[in-house]
């Protein structure tokens, strides 16, 4: 092979080689271009993940810790609830117990009070009686004092 033979390119084919060249080039830093603004948005998007993760763990955070809250408030409510149930029993039946006791004593007093007059009934019946078997036996004394006379 000789060369002149391949030596033989022409200006339009080097030309055309340096176009295909700064084309592929232009390409090239186009894509890179293209690339590096995919990876910034994608780090952008990332960053933008990361960053409504975050919020929203913190916001899921917060409503655990004010539900937590809400339920040892709930817990505490309910206790002194019980509490002041336990001490409002407490004193009714302390109540009760003394109502009971005043009712027992005064049942006591009305039974005694009902015996008295049961005896006094009975004394006051027992006194008429003996009275009356004085008045007829005074009677019956006169009426044959009186038989006898006539």
């Amino acid at each position: 092979m000789d060369n002149t033979q391949q030596t033989t390119v022409t200006q339009a084919e080097i030309h055309a080689w340096r176009t295909e060249i700064r084309d592929l080039k232009n390409t090239v830093a186009a894509l890179r271009s293209a690339l590096e603004q995919e990876i910034i948005d994608k780090k952008k998007s990332v960053q933008e993940a990361i960053s409504a993760g975050s919020t929203e763990f913190a916001q899921l955070k917060a409503t655990a810790s004010a539900l937590r809250e809400a339920l040892e408030q709930a817990r505490i409510d309910r206790d002194k609830a019980v509490q002041d149930a336990v001490v409002t029993a407490s004193h009714e039946i302390v109540q009760l117990h003394a109502a009971t006791s005043a009712l027992r004593d005064a049942l006591e007093l009305a039974r005694q009070d009902k015996e008295h007059c049961v005896q006094a009934a009975v004394l006051a019946a027992h006194d008429e009686i003996q009275q009356l078997k004085a008045t007829v036996a005074a009677l019956r004394d006169a009426l044959e004092a009186r038989r006898a006379a006539h």
